[in-house]
């Protein structure tokens, strides 16, 4: 379990960035696997994410999770859709107490915002796809759209360090096509291959709307893996399949 030290200050929020150790699931998906979308036994992942629930004092209805493809859909989790479970989208938004918000991931970036003037509390699920395609400004631009003075908060969780995500040129082109500023967050390794820093993009984005407190919770979740799931790591190890750990935040009664 990891923890921002500035969330931890608030008290009316609840947060954590789990690892992959705590939960039931066996082999490749040992053991904290909350993946419904991995081939793990069913009735372990449900285990796993009732566990999650008793960790974060949310009932295991109130645990919302995402069905994640990578895209830049955004969506405010009120009285109206708060009866399902599983979104379509990879970012969520809530004013709603006592709801937690999570996120899946196995390399992509774990972002957990707070919005401390409006209680507003967000997930985003950011993979290079999503995050070049705007799913960060879109969930930030929500939050501004819904109420105004905002004062926000950023943690960005562990994700595939730099040293370990090497992509090819067709991959960069993608990036430079966008802004050709991108290339600062590329070094290159060999012929036609680079290194991507997600971290720093995805910072970048953030930073982007001026927002004073970003907090990296700084670990690589491929080269940990004692402690998180890694699809890249999992797919050079010639495994079927991988685990995902899941990232949560809630409102409280306060």
């Amino acid at each position: 379990m990891y923890f921002s030290k500035k969330f931890t200050e608030f008290i009316d929020i609840k947060h954590c960035f789990f690892s992959k150790n705590g939960g039931v699931s066996k082999d490749i998906y040992r053991s904290l696997n909350c993946g419904p979308g991995s081939n793990d036994e069913a009735n372990n992942v449900l285990d796993n994410l009732e566990i999650i629930s008793k960790k974060i004092d949310v009932s295991k209805n109130n645990l919302f999770l995402m069905n994640q493809t990578h895209s830049n859909k955004v969506v405010v989790i009120n009285e109206n859709n708060k009866n399902v479970k599983r979104i379509n989208a990879d970012a969520m938004i809530t004013q709603l107490k006592n709801i937690a918000l999570s996120v899946l991931t196995a390399d992509c970036v774990p972002v957990l915002i707070y919005d401390k003037v409006n209680h507003i509390v967000a997930c985003i699920h950011a993979g290079w796809r999503g995050a070049l395609n705007g799913v960060i400004k879109n969930t930030l631009d929500e939050i501004i759209s819904m109420k105004k003075n905002n004062k926000i908060y950023a943690a960005v969780g562990p994700c595939i360090g730099v040293d370990n995500y090497e992509v090819g040129k067709e991959f960069y082109d993608k990036f430079i096509e966008e802004n050709k500023k991108n290339e600062i967050f590329f070094f290159h390794s060999q012929k036609d291959k680079f290194l991507f820093d997600l971290r720093r993009y995805v910072n970048f984005k953030i930073k982007e709307f001026d927002i004073e407190h970003i907090e990296n919770i700084d670990l690589d979740t491929y080269s940990n893996k004692e402690n998180f799931f890694s699809f890249r790591r999992s797919r050079q190890l010639g495994e079927k399949d991988y685990g995902r750990c899941i990232s949560t935040i809630s409102l409280l009664n306060t």
